[in-house]
């Protein structure tokens, strides 16, 4: 449960109740797919995930760190936000030099902060990766003490890097996403078999079940196979 913070009165979030930053992307994709992840813990891999995680083992080298003439790229940074009550990885993030940015450790100048999500495939049509990326965004305002107004997803498929705004509105849908998330949590439910276009695609198929949602509830289904 959030703590009120001695300091301005702002909600802070214990450690033990951090969300991951990748949940909100799970989520946003299809909630029954991340209650299963996150709540039951069932997973099966397949080529795209495995593909996705090889993109992303490219990116993610916590020991990384690179000056490109007026930009510096860090890999692998861990952030977190107690206001938010989460945590997470970036995949990259860029600090690029800028008279109105932040100071950065041993560097000289100031500089504003780009965070970059890697994606395997294309863009897609829903809100999963803009959402994840806001949320990036949003952890690293927090550590930083900074503003940032936008960010890039860069895509394996098609190898183009997207750059998206950040805007009030989305933040707000962030928000109201992560409350839904804590309110699935607090009741340890995982939600309802939704059949969608994405099914095909997904790793867990065989877990989720999703042929049945228009005919009947899995646990009927279960206990009648039991039965036979």
């Amino acid at each position: 449960m959030p703590a009120l913070d001695a300091l301005g009165g702002l909600t802070r979030y214990r450690e033990e109740d951090y969300l991951e930053i990748a949940e909100i992307q799970h989520y946003i994709f299809c909630p029954r797919q991340w209650g299963l992840i996150y709540l039951e813990h069932q997973w099966e891999e397949n080529l795209l995930t495995v593909e996705g995680t090889l993109l992303h083992e490219k990116a993610h080298d916590p020991g990384f760190k690179e000056k490109r003439g007026s930009r510096i790229l860090k890999r692998a940074l861990r952030v977190a936000s107690p206001h938010l009550g989460v945590t997470g990885m970036c995949d990259v993030v860029e600090f690029i030099r800028d008279e109105a940015g932040i100071h950065i450790p041993k560097y000289e100048g100031t500089y504003r902060v780009l965070p970059v999500e890697y994606k395997h495939g294309r863009p897609k049509e829903g809100k999963e990766d803009l959402f994840q990326l806001t949320l990036e965004a949003m952890c690293l305002e927090d550590m930083l003490v900074t503003n940032i107004t936008e960010g890039c997803l860069y895509y394996g498929e098609t190898h183009h890097r997207v750059t998206v705004p950040l805007s009030e509105e989305t933040r707000a849908e962030v928000k109201k996403t992560l409350q839904e998330i804590r309110n699935f949590r607090a009741h340890r439910h995982t939600p309802r078999v939704k059949k969608r276009r994405g099914c095909k695609n997904c790793s867990i198929k065989n877990l989720c079940l999703p042929e049945l949602s228009k005919t009947r509830p899995v646990h009927d289904y279960l206990m009648g196979r039991l039965s036979e």
